[in-house]
């Protein structure tokens, strides 16, 4: 064999930070033989996987054709290194989850998935879907759970479960005591809303397809949390998940609005990386999940 493994990891470290330099502080190499692992892996097959501009490193066309088939490779030989020395089928695992999955779902998930002799460790991303979807093309995360679907070649949809969006006011609101709201209802009111990019959004939009030019949007904030408290302040009406919505409702700091005309139906998913290894990791996570 050629190369080495630890070649192809100052390969991908060189890619993710575009600096050779700190590639080398990541992976704790000294800055010459990072350089010299390079550019031995360069040399010994005849090619150039990045442009470089000064200090900056850039892949080139050769350099990202290669780097998922380099990023599966080193991720099964981890998850087999994982295997060997701890005799345990799941190792350590990067999730990204939307706001709305990871704040009020993942949790639960990262205790049982972590909850086994081993103690594989769970590190949890939380972002909006457009995030998300980016850290796992980029292969920095394992998997993603998003709200939303979305047009990505490189990236694999797996359907996770159902979700339904529920507009709501608080019980102070001049719609808070009506019964289904009309389009007229709703292009009178006042919204506070998640900020574009959100699956959330995404979802909002589509079930509000034709109507998006006349609504009145007073604020997009990225946390569900704060639409919330504003909407509770009274400052308008919001539109999230039910799952976010549930013990709001219970406790009465909220109710729910009727729109039965508008759908607002809509799946959770998984995400992945059509050339990333799928790791024994991945497989018990998903399952979890499935479980929950």
């Amino acid at each position: 064999m050629k190369y080495t493994f630890r070649q192809l990891e100052v390969f991908l470290a060189a890619a993710r930070f575009q600096n050779i330099t700190r590639a080398a502080e990541y992976l704790a190499m000294s800055q010459s033989a990072a350089s010299s692992a390079l550019k031995e892996l360069e040399n010994q097959f005849d090619i150039q996987l990045f442009d470089r501009v000064g200090k900056r490193l850039q892949l080139n066309e050769l350099g990202r054709l290669y780097r998922p088939r380099a990023e599966a490779l080193l991720a099964e030989a981890t998850d087999l290194e994982l295997a060997l020395s701890r005799h345990s089928e799941v190792g350590a695992l990067k999730v990204g989850a939307t706001l709305t999955i990871g704040n009020y779902l993942a949790v639960g998930v990262m205790a049982q998935y972590m909850n086994t002799p081993t103690r594989p460790k769970v590190t949890l991303e939380v972002a909006n879907t457009h995030t998300i979807a980016q850290r796992v093309r980029d292969f920095e995360l394992d998997i993603g759970m998003i709200e939303g679907e979305l047009q990505a070649s490189e990236l694999e949809m797996i359907p996770w479960r159902d979700d339904r969006l529920v507009a709501f006011c608080s019980p102070q609101h001049p719609l808070a005591k009506k019964g289904t709201l009309t389009d007229d209802d709703l292009r009178s009111a006042t919204w506070i809303m998640r900020e574009p990019g959100s699956g959330t959004r995404q979802s909002f939009e589509r079930g509000m397809h034709g109507l998006l030019p006349d609504l009145k949007v007073l604020l997009e904030l990225e946390h569900t949390e704060a639409i919330k408290r504003a909407v509770e302040a009274n400052l308008g009406i919001g539109c999230l998940s039910e799952v976010v919505l549930a013990d709001a409702f219970k406790r009465g700091s909220l109710v729910p609005l009727s729109i039965p005309h508008r759908p607002f139906d809509r799946h959770f998913y998984f995400i992945l990386h059509k050339q990333k290894y799928r790791s024994a990791g991945i497989d018990r996570w998903i399952q979890l999940c499935r479980e929950l």
